[in-house]
């Protein structure tokens, strides 16, 4: 009996310990921790980023069809000569280009057929500037009377470009050598000045020999018409007659070389121009013509 009452003891204690709930409570939630604000992202990297991005163009010009003969602002530019598209584009921006007389600002604007353009003061055309360079024959002239007996230099040139040109001073008929064509009016007028200090070389041919004395007169300087005219050099041509001269001269006009020899009885055959300003007959035969390279251009303007 005793035993029942253990056995029973015993098993209810353990009964009662197999049916009785987990007396431990529940672990409450543990708490986030505390963050602090959130880092910005460093300057540097953020310039980084945005300078990966690609640049809009500033005032940029709503695209829209382009008409027929129109032509976008720095192209017209670049074609007048003034400068190159990427220059213009900055003279643009700059708000140094003029269109009728309208500062325009925007990229890609368009010029239309009969727009007048001002570029950093001055009012330009889209015509390229051409410089072309003959060696000129005889019985061509630069004279453009009607009906004239010898024909014109320009028939020398057709072809040339569609740019219209002129000839820079004037040559007879029986004048040869080198003739710079252009329509760049500002070296035309330039070049026309009688102060002007770039040599041109003559070779010419007398009727009869030049006395010693005569040339060093000439060298010394020659006055015509009351104006006194400098000569760079006059001498005899190494292996020739002493009819033939070289002499260096400032003016591109061919009378002054006549009227200088004249001046002291002899009479002018010929007279071929070797030289003008910088630029020479080589590789150029008799009634051929050339374009001039963007060096040669540089210089003519730097002189």
């Amino acid at each position: 009996m005793n035993n029942k009452e253990g056995n029973n003891k015993r098993g209810g204690a353990s009964g009662a310990n197999r049916s009785r709930p987990n007396s431990s409570k529940p672990k409450p939630p543990m708490a986030k921790r505390a963050q602090g604000p959130k880092k910005a992202k460093p300057v540097a990297k953020a310039a980084e980023a945005a300078a990966d991005k690609p640049a809009k163009k500033p005032n940029q010009a709503p695209k829209r069809i382009k008409e027929k003969d129109e032509i976008r602002l720095n192209k017209y530019i670049a074609n007048s000569g003034a400068c190159s598209r990427r220059d213009a584009d900055i003279y643009i921006q700059s708000g140094n280009v003029k269109v009728n007389n309208i500062v325009v600002t925007e990229m890609g604007y368009l010029v239309k057929p009969g727009d007048v353009v001002n570029f950093d003061g001055a009012t330009i055309t889209p015509e390229k500037k051409e410089y072309i360079l003959l060696n000129k024959p005889k019985n061509f002239t630069t004279s453009l009377d009607e009906g004239q007996e010898f024909r014109n230099v320009l028939e020398l040139v057709k072809g040339s470009t569609t740019a219209k040109i002129a000839p820079i001073g004037r040559m007879d008929k029986n004048t040869t050598g080198l003739l710079l064509f252009t329509n760049d009016t500002d070296m035309i007028r330039k070049f026309g000045l009688p102060n002007q200090k770039s040599s041109k070389i003559y070779q010419v041919s007398l009727d009869k020999n030049l006395k010693f004395e005569d040339l060093e007169k000439i060298a010394g300087g020659v006055t015509l018409d009351g104006h006194r005219l400098y000569v760079g050099e006059v001498t005899y041509i190494d292996d020739q007659p002493k009819t033939e001269i070289g002499l260096n001269l400032r003016t591109s006009n061919v009378k002054v070389v006549r009227a200088i020899f004249e001046s002291f009885d002899y009479n002018v055959l010929k007279i071929d121009r070797v030289s003008f300003a910088g630029l020479t007959k080589k590789n150029l035969p008799r009634g051929n013509w050339r374009y001039l390279t963007d060096q040669e251009i540089i210089n003519l303007k730097n002189v």
